[in-house]
């Protein structure tokens, strides 16, 4: 065989291989057996290795790297890979309805449902029609390239078959589960060998694709289901909807989940969630919801993005699911701001494939209305918070002699007494030198949303503060490599690192530095407007608490947060060390305001009722009023909106009489874009 003939020849193994792994992998219809492909594939293998000129990257064969992976470098992503607001209940996708129908005043408008696979979410970037990354979604922002570990997956295409120049240069997104049948009987194989069981198949996915060894995630039979398709470059594709995208991918030959569908309104949303949550089990691949977006590309592109989701879309998950257990005991934990809040300490019990021994339990009020006891039977449910929540107490079965429950007067950690500020539902420790307050706001300080000093987590910041190498975050900058290297399990190589992370601190923006200094109330988004106004910490700590006050976003108590804060002597002293260590007080280029003139709410009005969790009264009338809205105490038909919190009362009832739609916390935030 000459040289022509091996390299057709060896193109045209590769195309009957790649129909195979198509026909197999993504229509499960094969039309060959498992030996006749292994000959095919031990046939092509053999020819690239006679003729090593025509080896290939996107050859079925080289699907298996030989070297193993040691390192997964961190890639940024071209768009981030944001997360969606969710719900359980179809009140709130009524809610949801009703928001999209705002937003488009009245247009017409179709949804897309799909099932939300229960894996690891991925983006699939192809340039010149050949796969060049993989990567995780991470935090959003950026994630781990894990390249060599996708291309093992055989349903995921090496090279696009398109024919088409549009479609060379393209970013697939998707995610990548592990089969129930074949996850059952890879844990029955680790149990056989000794081994732990993984505790579910998405975290089977996410440790494979984690692994060095492409020869062992090659024999994991991992599967993606791809969802989303845009432009890699600067050109927009020739599609119109989300719909036209799924077909789209179906033609070029991308694994697409067989069960979206196109619904005209809500009540078809609700009808497609119905039918898959009694079908959920039935599935060979796990679900845990729903997923509802507004078709149209162009009515996406107007209703745009929260920080954190889009406001087109959202997840709506199946129920939750409880767990009956005993309360153990109530301990008190002390927040960098001096929050104390309880946490309930379970009997162990299996719940959504994990073992729970902690639960929430948000404040003192909550336990008042649970009238939770220790020793109580208590039910626990697990939906979307990462820790799960008392939702129930079975009070008759308690002792004769239980006595109510009595939230503590001093601080469980400086024993300084307790207080509860006008408004709020926090028990606050107003020591600040409190160890526990110390060591939360050096933690914060370092991360990665403030100063990001790489290293410094919560185990580094206690074994400091307990050898007194520091005493707040300002004396991080005057740390010696040889007194950091000497700690137990650090060494010189991490003091090193540390102290390098330490100095990099030194060139993030001001609204970062402000953001880390843990002043009360100032989030990611005050901080930015502060220093969008000022441009310098010390014009800030010089203004009058008026004139803070009256910049859009910031009200009130977040300015006599900021006065406070500055005047403390306490705080000037470290803010003094961090002006010697050389970091930005200056804003050098002016950082941009998040307030934007936004007017969404003009003529509205929102009352709050019951405890809000996820901010203030103060916060959420800020953010209503800088949307051009107003805020109220009562409820009357002049009532646009009741945003309720937990254990809402009297204010829900009218609201509910006088036919006010009611919003969650989840939603109001989903609403002015947070």
């Amino acid at each position: 065989m000459d040289k022509a003939q091996a390299r057709q020849e060896i193109e045209r193994l590769r195309r009957e291989l790649s129909e195979h792994d198509y026909r197999y992998y993504v229509l499960a219809q094969p039309t060959i057996k498992d030996y006749e492909y292994d000959m095919l594939m031990k046939r092509l293998e053999a020819l690239e290795a006679q003729f090593p000129e025509f080896q290939s990257d996107t050859s079925p064969s080289r699907r298996v790297s030989g070297a193993p992976t040691k390192v997964f470098p961190v890639v940024r992503h071209r768009k981030p890979m944001l997360s969606l607001s969710n719900t359980y209940n179809e009140e709130e996708i009524r809610d949801f309805d009703r928001r999209v129908r705002t937003l488009l005043e009245g247009e017409t408008f179709e949804y897309v449902c799909e099932l939300k696979i229960d894996g690891v979410a991925m983006s699939l970037v192809y340039e010149g029609g050949i796969l060049q990354r993989a990567v995780t979604r991470g935090d959003g922002e950026q994630g781990d390239e894990v390249t060599n570990n996708v291309k093992t997956i055989r349903s995921i295409p090496l090279r696009l078959e398109s024919g088409r120049d549009d479609l060379q240069n393209i970013e697939i997104r998707g995610e990548i589960y592990y089969p129930k049948a074949e996850f059952e009987q890879l844990n029955r194989e680790r149990v056989a060998a000794g081994e732990p069981p993984f505790a579910n198949p998405r975290n089977s996915a996410a440790g494979t694709l984690k692994m060095q060894d492409t020869r062992i995630v090659a024999k994991r039979p991992l599967r993606m289901f791809c969802y989303y398709l845009d432009a890699a470059g600067d050109h927009a594709l020739p599609l119109r909807s989300h719909y036209e995208a799924l077909e789209a991918l179906k033609k070029m030959r991308f694994p697409v989940n067989p069960h979206a569908r196109r619904c005209k309104d809500v009540e078809a949303v609700i009808g497609y969630w119905r039918e898959f949550a009694a079908k959920k089990y039935d599935l060979p691949y796990e679900i845990d919801g729903v997923v509802v977006k507004v078709d149209s590309f162009e009515q996406q592109r107007r209703m745009g993005f929260t920080a954190k989701s889009p406001r087109w879309a959202i997840a709506f998950k199946f129920a939750t699911e409880q767990a009956r257990t005993r309360l153990l005991d109530i301990q008190w934990q002390v927040g960098r701001t001096g929050a104390v809040t309880p946490v309930a300490h379970l009997e162990p019990v299996l719940l959504l494939g994990t073992t729970v021994s902690r639960a929430t339990l948000h404040n003192a009020d909550e336990i008042r209305r649970l009238d939770v006891r220790i020793g109580d039977a208590v039910v626990i449910e697990k939906g979307g918070e990462i820790i799960p929540k008392i939702v129930q107490v079975e009070s008759e079965s308690r002792a004769a002699d239980s006595v109510p429950y009595q939230p503590p007067t001093r601080c469980p950690v400086c024993h300084t007494p307790l207080v509860r500020l006008p408004d709020e539902v926090a028990l606050i420790c107003e020591n600040i030198t409190c160890p526990a307050q110390v060591a939360g706001k050096i933690t914060h300080y370092a991360a990665r949303k403030a100063l990001d000093i790489e290293g410094l987590g919560e185990k580094v910041v206690e074994l400091l503060l307990a050898n007194e190498l520091i005493r707040d975050y300002g004396d991080l900058y005057t740390l010696r490599a040889e007194d950091v290297a000497q700690l137990e399990r650090m060494g010189e190589k991490s003091a090193e690192n540390l102290l390098q992370g330490i100095d990099a601190s030194k060139s993030r923006p001001l609204a970062r530095l402000l953001f880390g200094l843990g002043i009360r109330y100032v989030g990611e988004g005050a901080a930015k407007l502060l220093a969008g106004h000022f441009h310098s910490l010390d014009r800030m700590a010089a203004a009058s608490e008026e004139e803070i006050a009256a910049i859009d976003g910031i009200g009130e108590k977040t300015a006599a947060s900021v006065k406070d804060f500055f005047g403390r002597k306490e705080n000037q002293a470290v803010l003094e060390k961090l002006r010697a260590a050389g970091m930005p007080f200056e804003a050098d280029v002016p950082e941009p305001s998040t307030a934007s003139g936004d007017d969404r709410f003009e003529g509205k009005t929102f009352v709050f009722t019951g405890t809000l969790t996820r901010f203030t009264r103060e916060e959420a009338s800020q953010m209503v009023e800088a949307r051009g809205g107003k805020t109220t105490g009562s409820v009357s038909k002049k009532t646009d909106y009741l945003v309720a919190g937990e254990a809402a009362g009297s204010k829900l009832k009218k609201a509910q009489e006088l036919g006010v739609t009611v919003l969650s916390e989840e939603f109001f935030l989903e609403m002015v874009g947070e």
